[in-house]
C-alpha cells in the first residue's frame, strides 16, 4: 500500500498524552511498556514491528480489551471478577510529544484507505495501513477514535518505546475504584465468581 507522503505529512500531529490508560494482562505487569506481536488492529502483518495501545480513559481501554463485541446481542452482560482479575491497568504519560498520524476525522478518506482500517470489526485493513505508515514515515504511531466508545486511542510503535513514555505500576483491574463505573458505562456488571 503506497500512501501519499504530502497527505501523511499533513496528518502528522504532535500529542502529549497525560494519564492515558493501558489495560494489559497481569502476566505482563512487570513490563507496563512492553510491546509484542499480535493479531491486533494495527499490528504488523509481517511481524516487522510491535505496538502498544493507550486509551483516553479507563472505560475506553476496558471496552477495547475486555468487552469488545463479546456481549453483542446478549441481554445479560456480566463479567466475572476472576476474569477481570487477570487484567491490570497502568497510566501512561509522555514527557515529550509523540508524532502520530491522525485517523480520527478525514485521514482515512484523504489517504484513500477503507474506513474499516480504524472503524471496522475486521482488522486486516488496519494492519496493512499500519505497516505502510511504519514503512513510509518516521511517525511514533497512530491516533484514532475507538469504534466502541468514540474516545481517543493511540497506537504506539516500538520505535517510540520507551522513549518519552513513563508508566505507573500496573494495578489489578478489580482493585480500581473506577472499574465498576467503567463497566456500568458499557452496560456490563462485574459479578463475583459463584
Amino acid at each position: 500500500m503506497r500512501l501519499d507522503p504530502d497527505i501523511l505529512a499533513d496528518l502528522a500531529v504532535e500529542i502529549t498524552p497525560k494519564a492515558y490508560v493501558r489495560v494489559t494482562p497481569m502476566a505482563h505487569a512487570t513490563t507496563p511498556l512492553g510491546a509484542g506481536f499480535g493479531g491486533t488492529r494495527f499490528a504488523s502483518p509481517t511481524k516487522a514491528f510491535k505496538v502498544i495501545y493507550l486509551g483516553e480513559d479507563l472505560t475506553t481501554s476496558v471496552a477495547e480489551t475486555l468487552v469488545r463485541d463479546r456481549f453483542q446481542g446478549k441481554a445479560t452482560r456480566k463479567l466475572l471478577d476472576v476474569e477481570a482479575a487477570t487484567w491490570g491497568a497502568t497510566e501512561i504519560t509522555t514527557r515529550a510529544p509523540l508524532t502520530l498520524i491522525d485517523l480520527r476525522t478525514t485521514g482515512l478518506v484523504r489517504l484513500g484507505v477503507s474506513t474499516e482500517a480504524a472503524r471496522g470489526k475486521a482488522q486486516g485493513q488496519g494492519r496493512k495501513l499500519s505497516q505502510a505508515v511504519y514503512d513510509q514515515t518516521d511517525a511514533d504511531g497512530l491516533v484514532y477514535s475507538s469504534r466502541l466508545t468514540g474516545r481517543t486511542c493511540i497506537c504506539v510503535y516500538d520505535r517510540a518505546l520507551p522513549g518519552p513514555l513513563t508508566a505507573s505500576p500496573v494495578v489489578e483491574l478489580t482493585h480500581l475504584t473506577g472499574l465498576v463505573d467503567a463497566l456500568k458505562a458499557l452496560n456490563v456488571t462485574l459479578i463475583a465468581t459463584p
